[in-house]
């Protein structure tokens, strides 16, 4: 029988898919090839109702249920954070009798057990806030090891009890987040004190933590990040790809730049589309994000007047415009769009890690990224790096790639390169590095 990993799923959950929910999947997928049983918990406006097990899976991905607590969920709600959770949150495990098609962007495929607690990640935001402690969460049997995906105030005994934090922009750029600093300042330091051990996904994050919370070397692991990229996206060709773009999106192959993020702060949209009009570019830029937070000037940037322009279509004149956005598309339209692009540009002003590099990357699509950050140490020598408060260089770096094809080449060459330190076998053997040095083994003691 094998021992089980429970993995935080809060990030799954949100409308808006996010890189940590990414992270989350590839875990438990590494986690299942080291032969764990990856398991799951999760919060929601519901609770599971043992003796209907078919409308509780429902409840489960309800978008209606989870945007409207019942009356009685708020008074709650409103309770706890009065009084916090002191004896515990129990979680129940949801029964899966297949009630939903688990096709959303919200698939909870690749795990075993569901372990679902009414209102679990406001329950244990209100404790923390009470008791300065992180709540437990109490189940019907401890799994071998609790990972939370990022620093939440949950913990659960008879396992280890580890946390990955990805970066500490709230603290380090605290004008770029709407995070509560106070609460994540206090929570960080909690869990460099008293968890069992952190993790982290590079050596830029893994120094940052260390150095701003005094955590000692041996406290904290840096197990990078990974991307899986099916071959049904990998091995399409360029004919295919080209023929993709064009019907869906109405672009050239190679032919368009493309950023894809959340549009907040710390992305640094505005700095890209000036120094994008600056460059005089003919090719258009395609903006894949979902509204993140403070984002009016970006938007306000995106829809400038200079970027509209009219084409002639057959036998009429139509409006056009050479910044474009998307806000949202299924991970395998996203993936075939960044293939085919000319470069993705990416020039953020503080990451972790920053995926969309990767991901570029092992696409063999060239890209502009920033000088700062974990960005220059997950590219390397694959990317052209700038400094991402200069305009001026970040337009001079999208005119290099309009005219220099050899460059463009050889960065897609060394990205391919790159790339293959980050796959999912890499990960796969850092992790399971990882739980051995914390005694837990895929097999159950």
């Amino acid at each position: 029988m094998s021992a089980s990993v429970l993995i935080d799923g809060h990030n799954l959950t949100l409308q808006n898919a996010t890189g940590i929910g990414t992270y989350a999947r590839n875990l438990a997928a590494a986690a299942r090839k080291l032969g764990f049983e990856p398991e799951l918990l999760l919060g929601g406006n519901s609770s599971v109702d043992r003796r209907d097990p078919q409308l509780s899976e429902i409840f489960l991905f309800d978008a209606l249920t989870q945007l409207k607590p019942s009356p009685k969920i708020q008074a709650q709600r409103f309770l706890a954070g009065i009084a916090g959770k002191p004896f515990g949150i129990r979680a129940t495990e949801l029964a899966r009798v297949g009630a939903v098609e688990d096709s959303s962007a919200m698939s909870l495929l690749g795990f075993g057990k569901l372990h679902v607690a009414t209102s679990l990640f406001e329950y244990a935001l209100s404790h923390f806030r009470r008791y300065g402690a992180p709540a437990e969460v109490k189940l019907a049997t401890p799994p071998g090891l609790f990972h939370l995906t990022f620093p939440a105030p949950l913990k659960t005994r008879g396992c280890p009890n580890i946390y990955t934090i990805h970066d500490i922009v709230p603290l380090r750029l605290p004008q770029t987040t709407l995070d509560n600093k106070k609460v994540f300042l206090q929570l960080v330091r909690y869990l460099c004190r008293r968890a069992d051990h952190i993790v982290t996904v590079s050596e830029f994050s893994k120094q940052d933590i260390m150095r701003f919370f005094g955590l000692p070397e041996s406290r904290i692991t840096n197990t990078y990040q990974s991307v899986g990229l099916p071959p049904s996206i990998t091995g399409k060709s360029d004919d295919q790809v080209a023929d993709e773009v064009a019907k869906s999106f109405g672009l050239d192959f190679r032919s368009y730049y493309m950023f894809y993020g959340a549009i907040e702060p710390k992305k640094n949209l505005s700095r890209l589309v000036d120094a994008y009009a600056a460059s005089g570019s003919r090719f258009p830029l395609i903006v894949v994000g979902a509204l993140g937070w403070l984002y009016e000037t970006d938007l306000e940037k995106l829809k400038d007047d200079r970027f509209a322009f009219y084409r002639q279509e057959t036998d009429r004149i139509v409006p056009s415009r050479r910044v474009q956005r998307i806000p949202y598309l299924p991970f395998s339209q996203l993936m075939t769009l960044v293939k085919g692009a000319r470069g993705v540009l990416f020039p953020s002003l503080y990451e972790g890690f920053g995926l969309p590099v990767l991901e570029a990357m092992a696409l063999g699509t060239p890209v502009i990224t920033s000088n700062i950050a974990a960005l220059p140490e997950i590219a390397d020598d694959a990317a052209m790096l700038v400094e991402p408060t200069d305009v001026e260089a970040i337009a001079g770096a999208i005119q290099t790639f309009d005219h220099d094809d050899g460059l463009r080449q050889e960065l897609s060459l060394r990205g391919l390169k790159r790339a293959a330190f980050f796959s999912l076998d890499a990960y796969q053997q850092r992790l399971g590095s990882l739980y051995a040095g914390l005694g837990v083994s895929p097999r159950a003691q």
